[in-house]
């Protein structure tokens, strides 16, 4: 593919941490980068403008909701997705997978269960059946997911499909179609769903068929290193342009980190490597550290519209009284334009108000904050300081 390139300018001699270069048809993006998560083709309540204000330089969206609401098809007759949300950077698109997980697993018990299988049972048969529970949200066979939509109807999606629906959204990044397993999952039903992961990557690529798009591949395998390392082994020895490690990272942060430094030491060193799903402040240190390239999280902008914003010292919590009359920023160390221009008692008064600016202006720092961290890590790692 002569669109889309990556290549590393920096390694740190201390740890996998490194610096490089991301090309794509919509220009380039300079790693380690947080990719700043626009579910409906919007960082919400932020414009164009206000996204590259907070120095984002690439926005990734949902492949499931876009789809849900048919809006894959706009996009294609407008363009293709930078052309459709006026954003003139990068773009990645996800799989779907998680959102299967979410609207099956999630919606039942939270935290999620293992969805029933139906061995030697058709697809098409499943999806039309007359004895689908409300209860049961989705089923995940070895051709694709049946999923029941809000309207009550039913829906397949499947790797071909998704890779249709990514083509529609033309994206410059998108991910190849998996199952993402419960944290709950048991070992057995893991390494079922990771071998249905990995069939269902080979399907992927064989159902790509524009050349200007890059197709990432995602390693699966739950909290068990076993199956990590055959995920990471099998995904590494397909034709894909970067890798994603995606699923349950086991129970606690320290879990989480060791298991993705465990598939980081496993890939290839040449090609991109993105974390699904994570990227809270605290977090891009040890991620980048670990070796990751690019990571999406939408706590930024959740939390900034819930109250919530980022300060050296941990957390600020907007509404909290305290707020009413000081008139310091948000950080005095921040140079994002909320904190260059207005003050926590406005953004608390904002907040008490339901003001719809205080979203816009909470957005921006957030976003702002965690761009900040990462590219002062990056520069660390140029200087040989991190």
């Amino acid at each position: 593919m002569d669109k889309f390139s990556f290549s590393i300018t920096q390694t740190s001699k201390k740890s996998r941490a490194r610096t490089g270069t991301l090309r794509t048809p919509h220009g380039s993006v300079e790693t380690p980068s947080f990719v700043a998560v626009g579910t409906h083709a919007s960082v919400k309540a932020l414009g164009p403008d206000d996204v590259h204000m907070a120095d984002s330089s690439i926005v990734l969206a949902n492949t499931y909701h876009l789809f849900l609401s048919k809006t894959h098809a706009v996009i294609k007759k407008t363009g293709g997705l930078s052309r459709f949300m006026r954003w003139d950077g990068p773009t990645m698109t996800d799989s779907g997978g998680f959102q299967v997980f979410s609207l099956g697993f999630a919606k039942d018990h939270d935290i999620g269960r293992n969805s029933s299988i139906f061995p030697g049972e058709n697809l098409k048969k499943i999806s039309k059946a007359k004895d689908i529970k409300e209860s049961q949200h989705v089923k995940i066979l070895d051709e694709g997911a049946v999923f029941r939509l809000p309207d009550g109807t039913r829906t397949v999606l499947t790797p071909e499909k998704s890779i249709s629906i990514q083509e529609d959204i033309g994206a410059d990044i998108m991910f190849a179609f998996d199952e993402c397993t419960s944290p709950l999952a048991t070992w057995e039903y893991s390494k079922e769903a990771m071998e249905r992961t990995h069939q269902w990557a080979t399907r992927s690529l064989e159902a790509k068929k524009r050349g200007d798009q890059a197709l990432y591949g995602i390693v699966q395998g739950g909290e068990w290193d076993d199956l990590r390392e055959e995920s990471a082994q099998k995904i590494s020895s397909l034709p894909f342009d970067g890798f994603g490690i995606g699923g349950s990272l086991g129970k606690t942060k320290k879990r989480m980190f060791e298991l993705i430094g465990f598939v980081h030491e496993r890939l290839p060193e040449q090609k991109p490597r993105h974390v699904l799903g994570v990227g809270y402040p605290e977090d891009i240190p040890e991620l980048i550290r670990l070796g990751a390239d690019t990571f999406d999280c939408v706590a930024p902008t959740r939390e900034a519209r819930n109250g919530t914003l980022y300060i050296k010292e941990g957390r600020l919590s907007v509404e909290k009284a305290e707020n009413r009359e000081d008139f310091s920023p948000i950080d005095s160390s921040c140079v994002c334009f909320t904190c260059q221009n207005f003050t926590r008692a406005y953004l608390h008064h904002l907040f008490r108000s339901r003001e719809l600016l205080y979203f816009r202006l909470a957005s921006i720092h957030n976003l702002s904050y965690i761009n900040a961290i990462t590219r002062d890590i990056r520069e660390k790692i140029k200087q040989g300081r991190f």
